[in-house]
């Protein structure tokens, strides 16, 4: 089965080690930052969230605007708009882009994030509120005639939308507690998972297809896995070059993302979220991890976001990432600290060696299938 591969834009030039560079929304950085994931060969492009950051639902809609056939996946927070307007903004860019849309939910992981935009719920709450939301939008994509809801936290007479997606949004869902497993396992195309070791990787699949049959599914979710590759032409200098990585988030301290971050930021800081905590321990234990993964940027920024880098050559990094793909990982989130650059270097040396060893398995158990049907006749 293919594996598909999504990159990150943002609409300033700017990482863990980069000083930010020109406004922050910056049209032809966007521009050219899309389209070089479109040229490289990304599947899809994920455009982030935050409580201080551009609207992702109007970056998407220029990305699309200047790319023919990147798919595009919106980071969106249940609770600030109603599932109702939610259901026809995302049905509406599907139908412009030509369904390229995908929706990515993120519940919320820190209280003071949260509040920023006037949220006051708790951790738990909000999972129940995107468990009630992802109802109503799942239907309002769907109905073919007026209904009328009363859940927990949204109530509504007679609504039907006119505008409905081009084919079935995938939805895709993040988290690490037992709370997000069971509202992701009950609602995911595709579930969302922070780089971690390979037995901890496992082990959250794991819970994630346990959550899925409890909830009646018999399709289990997909699995998406979030890694910083950090290439070189030989081992040696993808090390120097992680190494140089490594100190200047170090000198950087806090300057990186400041409030749009998951908070709060920095080595030594406590997040509240369980995927931060998560890749604290992974580091905690020890900063390099089965083939390549290597958990230090995650240590020295407080783990927050995706953080966690696959270090190597190519080959050396693509064998990693197929290590995840065997544990049944079905896409693969990666994005550099030289944000366009890497993104273009990924296309190149990276997302073919994949491809084409995904490919190879394929056609190999594709025969072997036809042989058995053959001898079986």
């Amino acid at each position: 089965m293919p594996v598909e591969f999504i990159g990150m834009i943002s609409t300033q030039d700017v990482s863990e080690t980069r000083p930010a560079a020109g406004p922050v929304v910056d049209r032809d950085y966007t521009r050219r930052f899309a389209q070089a994931h479109e040229e490289a060969g990304f599947d899809r492009i994920l455009v982030a969230h935050s409580s201080a950051s551009p609207d992702p639902l109007q970056v998407a809609a220029f990305a699309a605007a200047h790319t023919e056939r990147l798919g595009l996946l919106i980071a969106h927070r249940p609770g600030f708009i109603a599932p109702t307007l939610a259901a026809r903004t995302l049905a509406t860019l599907d139908q412009l882009s030509e369904g390229r849309v995908a929706v990515h939910i993120i519940t919320g992981g820190h209280d003071a994030e949260q509040r920023r935009d006037g949220d006051y719920l708790a951790k738990d709450e909000r999972y129940a509120r995107s468990d009630d939301y992802l109802t109503v939008v799942r239907r309002a994509w769907t109905a073919e005639a007026p209904f009328s809801h009363e859940g927990p936290y949204y109530t509504f007479a007679d609504f039907q939308s006119e505008v409905r997606p081009v084919d079935r949004i995938p939805v895709f869902f993040g988290g690490s507690s037992e709370a997000a497993y069971r509202v992701g396992g009950k609602h995911a195309d595709t579930f969302a998972l922070w780089g971690e070791p390979l037995a901890e990787t496992a082990q959250q699949i794991a819970s994630v297809r346990a959550a899925a049959e409890a909830a009646g599914r018999t399709e289990v979710p997909g699995i998406s896995v979030s890694f910083r590759p950090i290439l070189g032409r030989t081992e040696a200098e993808a090390w120097e070059r992680a190494h140089r990585v490594l100190e200047t988030i170090k000198s950087r301290g806090d300057a990186f993302g400041g409030r749009r971050q998951i908070l709060p930021v920095g080595a030594g800081a406590t997040p509240q979220n369980v995927g931060s905590q998560r890749l604290l321990a992974a580091a905690a234990k020890s900063d390099r991890h089965d083939r390549a993964l290597w958990t230090a940027p995650a240590a020295a920024t407080g783990a927050a976001g995706n953080s966690t880098a696959l270090v190597g050559t190519p080959e050396t990094v693509a064998q990693a990432l197929l290590d995840y793909v065997d544990l049944g990982v079905t896409t693969l989130l990666i994005r550099g600290y030289d944000p366009l650059d890497d993104a273009v270097d990924y296309g190149r040396e990276l997302l073919p060696l994949v491809r084409q060893e995904v490919a190879r398995r394929d056609a190999a158990a594709a025969a072997r299938t036809a042989e058995t049907v053959g001898a079986g006749r």
